[in-house]
């Protein structure tokens, strides 16, 4: 059996352990949070170093890509230093497959009509392969980077100007304390409601959850006839989304006792379960696994939620 461990900033109630198969091999995968503590992320690096077959960074990104080129967060560095045998990833690799795959499958599809829906993505660099795919496909779009990252109260509306952006605030971005940006620890249990007009204006919702979530507005129809397109979500989180009259959640993981995974998890078993290193492991590698998987987005209507809006 291999193991795959998940060490994340976020908090520790949100962790899990459960055995699934994979590419005909079955693995043990669990999450141990560390509520926001660098150094306890540290120390668990280092006990897991060469005792595992593939550690997952969560709460934290390594990598950013924007406009094909690659950022690296100082602090996620210096962490992942402390295992020098297993390979250590941050679901970056997957961000920019999987995830352009699920908008054009959603799109391809006609489960969501990208093209003619608001669309409002919450970090663009973050989920910069879901951003991009948006763009694609022409309809209108809100990329809350500057909003929601760096609270300013500054809507960037066309996909050019995030490239522009990118190009020249990142490479400082990436020097500053990670908590600063995200979320991490106790402040992901903590729900901050802003710019609500931005979420009301939206009819589909995109990007990284603990974003969505720590900044929901409040209200049982504030998502009244909306679709949400995200990554890791709880039981829990699927109750509040529903309670705030969610029309649809698309996750772009599969989920596993009613939990959806990570793309760090995800990446982590792909990268276990070919015993390559993870710099060795191109696009195409990650689109042939992913096909190999079956893989496709996991799709949850919230029957009783009205239709309000058109959102696909």
């Amino acid at each position: 059996m291999k193991t795959v461990v998940s060490i994340s900033l976020g908090s520790s109630r949100r962790d899990f352990s459960f055995t699934a198969p994979f590419l005909g091999e079955e693995f043990s995968i669990s999450r141990v949070g560390t509520d926001g503590s660098l150094e306890a992320f540290a120390a668990k690096l280092r006990e897991l170093d060469g005792r595992v077959d593939a550690i997952g960074l969560g709460g934290i990104d390594r990598w950013l890509v924007a406009g094909g080129r690659r950022y690296e967060f100082r602090d996620a560095r210096r962490l992942a230093a402390n295992a020098r045998q297993t390979p250590v990833v941050d679901g970056s690799g997957l961000k920019n497959t999987l995830e352009r795959q699920a908008v054009r499958r959603l799109a391809g599809e006609g489960i969501v009509d990208f093209a003619r829906s608001r669309t409002l993505v919450v970090c663009a660099v973050d989920r910069f392969g879901m951003a991009e795919e948006v763009a694609a496909l022409g309809g209108p779009a809100i990329y809350g980077d500057l909003m929601f990252s760096l609270g300013l109260p500054l809507p960037v509306r066309r996909f050019a100007t995030v490239r522009a952006l990118a190009l020249v605030l990142l490479p400082v971005i990436v020097r500053l304390p990670f908590k600063w940006l995200y979320p991490t620890g106790e402040k992901q249990e903590q729900m901050k409601p802003r710019f609500g007009w931005a979420f009301r204006w939206a009819q589909v919702i995109a990007g990284d959850f603990h974003l969505i979530r720590r900044f929901l507005p409040e209200g049982e129809k504030a998502l009244a006839g909306k679709t949400i397109l995200t990554n890791t979500t709880t039981p829990d989180d699927r109750e509040l989304l529903s309670s705030r009259g969610l029309r649809r959640l698309v996750t772009t993981t599969q989920s596993f006792n009613g939990r959806s995974t990570g793309t760090n998890v995800l990446e982590a078993v792909l990268v276990a379960a070919t015993g390559r290193r993870p710099e060795e492991l191109q696009p195409s590698d990650y689109e042939r696994l992913l096909g190999q998987l079956g893989w496709s987005p996991e799709i949850t209507e919230f029957h009783g939620n009205g239709n309000d809006e058109t959102g696909g």
